[in-house]
């Protein structure tokens, strides 16, 4: 493993980041540079790493041996895990960058920053040495020239930037895990946090606004045309689209609800009419439901359906036809181990489990963790007073609703800068 001289940020990032023992510590996701007050290029102190729990910590350029495309590798020294903050002098390369609207000298022609490239010096320097700069045509059909140019040649880099587009930092973000990218958004000024997440296409937005903050969900969502509003509430679950609904006023809920189509309001509709911190207001109201004439072989592989989370997925709900909430006579459920040990074609009406109580809408939050807890249940079925399965609890349920509201804030922890070496930390 080597460190090349020259290395372009972009490719680098989600690149793993190792310590000396192999350990992974987390994955790149941006370079600190720190501003000069000459016209010289901007030095390269460090880079942030995202580790596990989303915590962005800087790791100082001089504590890494070794960068290649496939791994960076720290140095021997202690960890510094506070939590990383900008300092006023210091510049996100991706971040502030990517995309930015430029001009390349002598003659001032137009570009997009489509990457940046740090450089070491004989004198062991990193700076941002380079700029890969795409030429506007002012054709939609052909794509401009790419020039990796000096620098000093290019203007713009400093100051405020005009409006821009987000296709590079989109490329960049787009392997991300949803709770990463929320992450990530949130690292971004509130402009261009809203400017990302509305070039996210319906589906991939509505699973990041899941992971987001409640104060977050709404600025983003407002930030949207209604009618765009209402298609990412409609590719939500229904439960998410109806805790972020909660948080708006009433007549705009209403507004929303009436763009959104019938078949994918109806069921937000319903969750909302419940109490909060009961099962009504936690559950997802599209558990898997099939009938007692359903086989086992039907049941597996309704349950390997891609978009069922791990919770919902875990179990089969059997009732009586109609098989949308609120169902027929609710019979009883049957766990996916259950599933595996049985014949393919047995019938589910034979294998059904209803030994346990189902939740009522009105059951408080502390008496179901209580029962999931006492049973080692992922979900519990809630019936209404008629036991017609209207929905079910799932652990990752009980979880959101049961943390304090902010826990997806950021941490309110001691923040560690990129340029100054902290003692016992990244740099002691």
């Amino acid at each position: 493993m080597s460190t090349p001289n020259r290395v372009y940020l972009a490719r680098l990032a989600g690149v793993a980041v190792f310590d000396p023992n192999g350990d992974l510590v987390g994955r790149v996701r941006d370079a600190v540079a720190r501003l000069r007050p000459t016209q010289r290029p901007p030095e390269v102190v460090g880079l942030v790493a995202e580790m596990p729990m989303r915590r962005r910590i800087f790791l100082s350029i001089n504590r890494i041996t070794s960068i290649d495309a496939d791994a960076v590798v720290l140095g021997t020294g202690t960890l510094n895990l506070r939590r990383f903050e900008k300092r006023p002098n210091e510049l996100l390369v991706l971040q502030e960058l990517l995309d930015r609207r430029v001009q390349l000298e002598p003659a001032g022609q137009p570009g997009t920053v489509v990457d940046v490239a740090m450089e070491h010096s004989r004198d062991g320097e990193w700076s941002l040495s380079r700029v890969a700069v795409r030429e506007h045509t002012g054709r939609l059909t052909r794509r401009g020239h790419l020039h990796q140019v000096q620098w000093e040649r290019v203007r713009g880099l400093s100051g405020a930037a005009d409006t821009r587009g987000t296709a590079n930092l989109l490329a960049v973000l787009e392997e991300m895990r949803p709770a990463d990218l929320a992450n990530a958004l949130q690292d971004l000024p509130d402009t261009r946090r809203n400017e990302v997440a509305a070039a996210l296409d319906d589906v991939r937005l509505a699973d990041v606004l899941s992971e987001l903050p409640e104060h977050d969900q709404v600025e983003i969502l407002a930030a949207l045309d209604r009618e765009r509003a209402a298609d990412v509430l409609e590719e939500m679950d229904p439960d998410d689209a109806a805790d972020l609904l909660n948080e708006l006023p009433p007549p705009e809920q209403d507004v929303l609800l009436d763009l959104m189509e019938p078949d994918e309001a109806d069921p937000v509709r319903q969750l909302l009419r419940y109490a909060s911190g009961t099962a009504g207001s936690v559950m997802t109201s599209e558990p898997v439901i099939l009938p007692p004439d359903a086989t086992v072989a039907e049941a597996l592989a309704r349950i390997r359906e891609e978009q069922l989370s791990p919770a919902v997925a875990a179990q089969v709900f059997v009732a009586r036809a109609p098989m949308t909430t609120p169902t027929g006579r609710y019979l009883g459920m049957v766990h996916f181990q259950r599933l595996l040990r049985e014949p393919p074609a047995d019938l589910l009406g034979g294998v059904v489990v209803n030994d346990i109580d189902p939740l009522r809408p009105t059951t408080p939050l502390p008496e179901i963790t209580r029962r999931m807890a006492t049973y080692d249940l992922v979900a519990m079925p809630v019936v209404d007073r008629n036991n017609r399965l209207v929905g079910a609890v799932t652990v990752d349920d009980v979880l959101d609703h049961s943390l304090p509201p902010d826990w997806r804030d950021r941490d309110a922890v001691p923040t560690a800068g990129g340029g100054e070496e902290t003692p016992g930390g990244a740099d002691g």
